[in-house]
């Protein structure tokens, strides 16, 4: 078969791919007819953040790869700041593009991102969350702002409740141009980061200035006003342009087994951790039952230690009746409080628990009693209205499934019982959204099916991390951009993160390519009009570890943050933050563990053992992130001795023959 029939038809019948001989397809020798192409791929930290950080772009400008722009360091040299202060502030600006939360984020995300780090192939994950911890603290304390307002564009946009969801998309609506107005029903704003999350873990002065810089861009914010009650959701539609819905789901799901409606101190975590962050919960009950493994459970129970209990002489001072809104607890009651016993039950084994690992620990550390493979089968009465005991049933989950073990029921006594095993919205009013389990519909873009112009994201869609709220936030603020505009929705790519782009890094240091004149050139690879040996897959592909070369990298010990020492012994009363941030040098040795996945981190690999000389680095006056190295293509060979050494898996033989 010649050339021309080959093109025309690549296999002969009966001929088997076998029959060809490979080797001649693709190496000669030590050549081939691939060349190196620079493959821009998508991080796996990256693609498990729920809120689409480009984490793998600000660890590298923490440990100093990717280099802040001219001005913004000669904008700093002048004034009174740390050293650091360039790299951190562009590192702040870099992670704030998808998050404006790195400081709350840093603290209580139970980081999906670092599950997915390719280090852990080497010897442990890049302790991530610890850096963003550093950026967020470090912003705060040197008052940075957020991004730029866009330019007016005369639309307006409602967002009901003020919580994760809306504040952030609040955020990237401003940054389009749009104004934005928040309707809270709450006096204060921070949804569930501020009712929902102990405020040890969110300490309120880092949570209230991460929300003022949000609103500090020109959101107008009007709190005690609930939509449905105060205002008909129709009304803002006739006022607004468009209405997003972020009311969260801060009701909690009721106990499903007999005893438990009639059971006044049977209530939900919910409600439990809302009037504790409200101030009215000031002590909990002697014998504490949490039913749930996920991460509202441990803090039931980690606030319930803290709390204590006193010796009961009123029926107003029982915690029930605080979390229910009867009465509120008198303060000078705390002095008189006692340890509570504190237990977790949960139907499956306690290593089948969702909670994070971290969270886990610590409520054991501080005496909770953790129970697994119980499943609650009956609230137990102490007369018409009062629960005195909790009927369990052990389950075997040796099979993958649970199977009740028949007759071996036993009564757990409490004076209190909090199930955190659920979350719903609170549809007052607006009971047209409920979609009958106490969530909302969205499509993906997170338009509500049913209207047009009405938009969801937060855990009214689905109760989950507040990342995953962050990053439904940002992709519905973009579907409503496209909804004013009258534009069609973009597609949505299969990796749908804030992707670093290296056009947009080169118009930052000025390298941006010549404006293309749409006239007919020959002989193009030279041409300053285009990116050249760079190709972007960001969009479609993860990067892998088998991609990447391993052994370059070589055994370096996680960095773990300092905590306090809370114990059983010393648990009660104590509200103090547990985890302590790294200081910059120690952010910046962290960030130099990450593998830089997907990107060319500058390790000179490619340089070193290329066998023609074929690949070198670029001018000083024309290096940029993404752009460090070229090749040329007179010179190489094919060997692919440049993508086996490439750490990062940043360079892919291509070109094809």
């Amino acid at each position: 078969m010649d050339q021309k029939d080959r093109n025309f038809r690549r296999y002969e019948e009966g001929v088997s791919i076998n029959d060809w001989e490979l080797d001649e397809k693709i190496f000669q020798q030590d050549t081939s007819y691939k060349c190196p192409t620079y493959v821009h791929r998508t991080p796996p930290c990256q693609g498990s953040c729920p809120a689409g950080e480009d984490i793998r772009g600000w660890l590298n400008i923490v440990r100093g790869i990717e280099l802040p722009p001219t001005e913004l360091t000669e904008a700093l040299t002048d004034k009174d700041l740390p050293e650091h202060a360039d790299w951190a502030q562009y590192a702040f600006e870099r992670a704030t593009n998808a998050n404006p939360f790195p400081a709350i984020m840093g603290r209580v995300c139970p980081a999906p991102c670092q599950d997915g780090c390719n280090r852990n192939e080497v010897e442990d994950h890049v302790g991530i969350n610890a850096v963003e911890h550093f950026i967020g603290d470090y912003a705060l304390e040197q008052k940075l702002s957020l991004h730029e307002v866009g330019a007016d564009t005369g639309k307006k946009v409602a967002l009901i409740g003020g919580g994760i969801a809306s504040l952030t998309c609040a955020y990237q609506l401003r940054r389009m141009g749009h104004a934005c107005t928040i309707f809270e029903s709450h006096d204060k704003l921070g949804g569930m980061m501020r009712y929902g999350i102990p405020g040890y873990r969110t300490p309120r002065e880092v949570l209230d200035g991460e929300i003022d810089r949000v609103i500090a861009m020109g959101v107008e914010v009007r709190v005690n006003t609930k939509i449905g009650v105060d205002i008909e959701l129709e009304q803002l539609e006739k006022d607004f342009d468009a209405v997003f819905i972020g009311i969260g789901a801060q009701g909690g799901s009721p106990l499903p087994v007999p005893g438990a409606e009639a059971a006044t101190n049977c209530i939900s975590g919910i409600s439990f951790l809302d009037a504790f962050n409200d101030g009215r919960l000031k002590h909990s009950a002697k014998r504490v039952l949490v039913i749930g493994g996920g991460d509202t459970a441990m803090d039931v129970a980690a606030v319930a230690r803290r709390l204590g209990h006193i010796t009961q002489t009123n029926e107003k001072d029982r915690p029930e009746n605080v979390v229910l809104g009867h009465t509120v607890h008198d303060v000078a009651t705390v002095a008189k409080r006692q340890g509570a016993d504190v237990s977790v039950i949960y139907r499956r084994p306690i290593e089948a628990m969702p909670a994070t690992k971290m969270e886990i620990a610590h409520i054991q550390q501080e005496g909770v009693q953790i129970r697994g493979s119980l499943a609650p089968v009956e609230v137990v009465l102490d007369g018409a209205d009062r629960a005195k005991a909790l009927r369990v049933i052990e389950a075997d989950w040796s099979t993958g499934k649970m199977v009740i073990k028949e007759g071996s029921e036993f009564d757990i006594e409490c004076d209190l019982i909090v199930a955190a095993i659920g979350q719903v919205g609170d549809f007052a009013g607006i009971e047209e959204l409920d979609n009958g389990r106490g969530l909302i519909d969205s499509d993906s873009y997170f338009r509500w099916p049913k209207r047009e112009g009405i938009f969801v994201a937060g855990d009214v869609v689905r109760p989950h991390l507040l990342t995953t709220a962050v990053g439904q936030a940002s992709i519905a603020a973009r579907a409503i951009d496209a909804y004013m505009s009258h534009e069609n929705q973009a597609k949505q790519p299969k990796v749908d993160v804030h992707h670093f782009s290296l056009l947009e890094k080169l118009r930052e240091t000025h390298h941006e390519p010549d404006e293309y004149d749409h006239l007919e050139h020959r002989g193009t690879d030279h041409a300053a009009y285009a990116i050249h040996n760079y190709e972007d897959r960001s969009e479609t592909q993860i990067v892998p570890a088998d991609e990447l070369f391993l052994g370059y990298f070589d055994y370096a010990a996680r960095f773990n943050r300092t905590e306090n020492d809370i114990t059983g012994k010393n648990v009660l009363g104590h509200f103090d933050e547990r985890i302590f941030g790294p200081d910059a040098e120690q952010a910046r040795t962290e960030a130099d563990r990450c593998m830089s996945c997907g990107m060319c981190f500058e390790c000179d690999s490619c340089v070193i053992y290329c066998p023609q000389d074929a690949i070198s680095r670029v001018k000083k006056s024309d290096k940029t992130m993404g752009r460090y190295v070229e090749t040329d293509y007179n010179k190489c060979i094919g060997c692919h001795i440049c993508e086996d050494v490439c750490p990062s898996g940043y360079i892919q033989m291509g070109l094809g023959v």
